[in-house]
Order: C-alpha cells, then sequence, then structure tokens
C-alpha cells in the first residue's frame, strides 16, 4: 500500500513541522513513498528547508483549482494533510482545496481544525466558527460514494497553541509581565504545535485496509494541553520554568491587539483568530482538557506547560529588573 502525502499550507508552522516530522523521524519516513507541500510562497526558508528534506514543493495560487487537481494527480497524491492556511482568504482557499482533492480522486483526508470552533459564535468569533464550515465541506463527501475524498477522513481539533504566547515574549523579557486578555479565574489548556504535529504524523503514516489505520479512520479527535491554568497560574508555571519572575497581568483586548499587531508579523486574520480564542476564554468556554487522543494514537504523554516554558527560556526569562506596566 502506497502512501504519497499531500500537505497544503507548509510555509505556515503547522504544515511546516508536520512535513518536516513526516521527513526526519524514521519511523514515520519509512512509512511514506512521497510528500509533497504545497505552498503560496515557494521561496520561503521553510519552503527550502522541506526541499533539502526530499519534499516536492509545488506552488500553490488560490483560484487556480485545476493547477492544484493536476499536481494531486501528478504525484500520485492518495492522502492529503488540509491545514486552512493563515489568511484572510481561509474558507474560501480551503474549500478549494477540498473541490480539488475530489476531483483529483483523493482517498485518505486529514483536516486540521480548531478546538472550542463548535462553542464560537458566529457574530462574535467569525474566523473560530469558518473551521466548522470547513469540517463540514470536507465530512460531506463520507457518504457520496461517487467519490473518493472522505472515504477514510480524520478530522484533528487542534487547542490553542501554547507557542502563541511567545508573541508576548518582549513584555515577559524586559517586563517580567505575561499581559493575556483572558480574565482573572478563567481557565484554559495551551498545546504545545509540536504535539499536534506528532499525532497528524502519526494518523498520514499509519495505514489500514480502508486507507488510513481503523483506529484513527473516521474519528473526530481533540486535542488540547494536560492542564488547566488560569493567567496567574500559568505566569507562575512559567516563573518556576525559567527561574525568573514572571506575573500576569490581565489586559483589555484593545491593548492585546495592539500588541499583538506591533509585534506579529501573522495574517491580521491570525491575529483575529487569537483575540478571538481569548474571547472564548473569558466566556469560560474553554474549562476542558482533551488528551485521550493524544495519548491513544502516540503512546506518550502531552507536552506540559513547565517543559514548553523550559525550552524557550531564553525567549522569555527577564534580561533586566522586571517594572510593572512600563510597557504601556
Amino acid at each position: 500500500m502506497t502512501r504519497n502525502i499531500c500537505i497544503t499550507a507548509v510555509d505556515g508552522q503547522t504544515g511546516f513541522l508536520i512535513a518536516e516530522l513526516l521527513l526526519r523521524e524514521g519511523k514515520f519516513h519509512k512509512q511514506v513513498d512521497s510528500l509533497t507541500g504545497l505552498t503560496m510562497d515557494p521561496t520561503s526558508p521553510k519552503s527550502k528547508e522541506l526541499e533539502e528534506l526530499g519534499a516536492k514543493i509545488v506552488e500553490h495560487r488560490p483560484g487556480r483549482a485545476r493547477d492544484v487537481v493536476n499536481t494531486l494527480k501528478r504525484v500520485g497524491c492518495d492522502t492529503i494533510c488540509l491545514v486552512p492556511p493563515a489568511h484572510k482568504d481561509k474558507y474560501d482557499i480551503s474549500l478549494e482545496l477540498t473541490e480539488a482533492a475530489k476531483k483529483a480522486g483523493v482517498s485518505n483526508v486529514l483536516l486540521i481544525s480548531a478546538a472550542g470552533a463548535d462553542y464560537a459564535d458566529p457574530q462574535k468569533q467569525p474566523r473560530l466558527r469558518e473551521f466548522i464550515d470547513i469540517e463540514s465541506a470536507v465530512l460531506a463527501s463520507k457518504g457520496d460514494h461517487s467519490v473518493k475524498l472522505g472515504h477514510s477522513p480524520c478530522v484533528l481539533r487542534a487547542g490553542f497553541y501554547a507557542e502563541n504566547l511567545l508573541l508576548y515574549s518582549e513584555q515577559a523579557k524586559s517586563d517580567g509581565i505575561l499581559p493575556l486578555p483572558i480574565g482573572e479565574n478563567h481557565l484554559f489548556a495551551p498545546v504545545a504545535l509540536g504535539d499536534i504535529a506528532h499525532v497528524a504524523a502519526h494518523i498520514l503514516a499509519g495505514k489500514g485496509k480502508n486507507g488510513f489505520d481503523e483506529k484513527h479512520r473516521g474519528q473526530m479527535m481533540v486535542v488540547t494541553g494536560p492542564v488547566l491554568y488560569t493567567g496567574q497560574e500559568l505566569a507562575k508555571v512559567a516563573s518556576d520554568a525559567i527561574g525568573s519572575p514572571i506575573e500576569f497581568e490581565n489586559i483589555s483586548e484593545a491593548e492585546a491587539k495592539r500588541v499583538l499587531a506591533s509585534q506579529s508579523e501573522s495574517d491580521k486574520s491570525e491575529r483575529d483568530y487569537i483575540l478571538e480564542y481569548y474571547r472564548l476564554v473569558r466566556e469560560g468556554k474553554t474549562n476542558y482538557i482533551a488528551t485521550m487522543a493524544f495519548r491513544e494514537v502516540t503512546g506518550t504523554q502531552p507536552t506540559g506547560a513547565e517543559d514548553f516554558f523550559r525550552m524557550y527560556s531564553q525567549e522569555l526569562r527577564p534580561h533586566k529588573k522586571a517594572k510593572k506596566n512600563s510597557h504601556r
């Protein structure tokens, strides 16, 4: 049974890490016959690195669905990992890719979706809610026996990436502050991006008589971090992990928006997504953890916040005496 995988949006962190893991890790690499990465920027460092690791990099131009169909057919793609891109037209691009995979006869599809999207209000959290519509488009083909897409589907709803907290590393380093617009007592469970990539790699490389491994095929998997934290608790864990004091500061959404705009190079739609997730936290809609799927798929334990902060200690450790509120 061949496994020719195509991963979309490999110029972004999620798509890149999944592809890199499949190419570097022996237990996955030996299960994969070929890997093609679709990217809107084939000259990006991530695209070049994957190419050096053995991936075939193909430019993806939204609006040219026929080109995607031809690419998928040309490389013999039987498995697609659909990573919605960090782009203002995320929904339209994702639906276009879904339709292209259907026309190309791809049978195995893994969609990287978002935990909490099912709790999102279409009016207050439209960027989050569009993941539900993308899921519906991908899963709609499951009962259509005239097409192969959806014959072996899996949806992986990823929790809030802990890496998003690093967007506030400037405040942590200069002032010893972790400023988040989540309220004083609300909880959430950030998940390491590497953990999501690890689960995705297992699913994409796994094989069964109907495509994906039968343990994964047809599953709706939700993966968050292993522990719920308030802002103060998260700051305490960060302080202990890096050996320097970090204090939590509950800031307004307007202040968070300003900070993200000044410190993040991500697309505006991605910043909107982050702010919408913080809104979910303030509404008490993230008071849960979901780690069973991670343990069942990988056979290991998810990354704890202590280990995460320890890995990024150099980016967070204050380099001078903290002066609270000096970032304003």
